[in-house]
C-alpha cells in the first residue's frame, strides 16, 4: 500500500506549481537579502533536486558552477527564467517519478549513505521549497501590491492563465 506516498505526491505537485508561478511573476533582478531573486529561485530548485531523493547520490546539472547554489557566492553563470523553468520541469519530473518508485515502508528508511530517512528528506524539501516560494512572492507583493496566485490543492486547480490580473501562460502540468 502506498497511501502516504500518494499523499506526498499530491501535495508536492502544488509546491512545484507555486514556485513556477513565482518565477513567472517575480522581478528576477530585484535584490533580496543581498542577492538577485533569480539566485534564490535557483537555490530552491537546486536544493529540491539534490535533497529530495538522496544528497549523497547526486549529480550537479551541467550548467552548475561550484558554490552557485549559495546565493551569497558570486557566480559567472547567469540563468534566464526560461532556463530556471526548464530546470524546474526536470526537477519536478524526477521527483514525481521517484515518488512513484517508493512504498510507504521505504519512507522510514535512509537512502544509501544518507543520515536522513526518505520522509525526513521529503519534509525538509517541502519546508524549504515553500519558504523560498513565499520569499519570492513577498518580493512580488512589495513591488506590485498584489500576491501571485497560490495553489493549495492540485486536484481543484484550473489553469485559466490568470496571474494576479495579468494574463500569462499558466503552469506546465506533467
Amino acid at each position: 500500500m502506498n497511501d502516504l506516498c500518494m499523499i506526498i505526491k499530491q501535495t508536492v505537485i502544488p509546491n512545484f506549481l507555486n514556485i513556477r508561478t513565482s518565477i513567472r511573476s517575480y522581478d528576477r533582478d530585484a535584490i533580496c537579502c543581498g542577492a538577485p531573486c533569480w539566485r534564490w529561485a535557483y537555490h530552491a530548485l537546486h536544493s529540491a533536486d539534490k535533497w529530495f531523493i538522496n544528497p549523497n547520490a547526486y549529480e550537479e546539472p551541467s550548467f552548475h558552477e561550484e558554490g552557485m547554489d549559495n546565493p551569497d557566492n558570486p557566480t559567472s553563470v547567469v540563468l534566464s527564467d526560461e532556463q530556471l523553468l526548464a530546470y524546474l520541469d526536470t526537477v519536478e519530473k524526477k521527483t514525481l517519478e521517484y515518488l512513484d518508485t517508493l512504498t510507504d515502508d521505504m519512507l522510514y528508511e535512509c537512502p544509501e549513505g544518507c543520515r536522513f530517512t526518505r520522509m525526513e528528506l521529503v519534509l525538509r524539501q517541502f519546508r524549504h521549497l515553500t519558504f523560498h516560494t513565499g520569499m519570492l512572492n513577498g518580493q512580488v507583493a512589495v513591488a506590485t501590491g498584489k500576491f501571485p496566485m497560490w495553489v493549495s490543492d492540485a486536484d481543484n486547480y484550473i489553469d485559466d492563465g490568470i496571474l494576479f490580473g495579468r494574463y500569462r501562460k499558466g503552469p506546465t502540468r506533467l
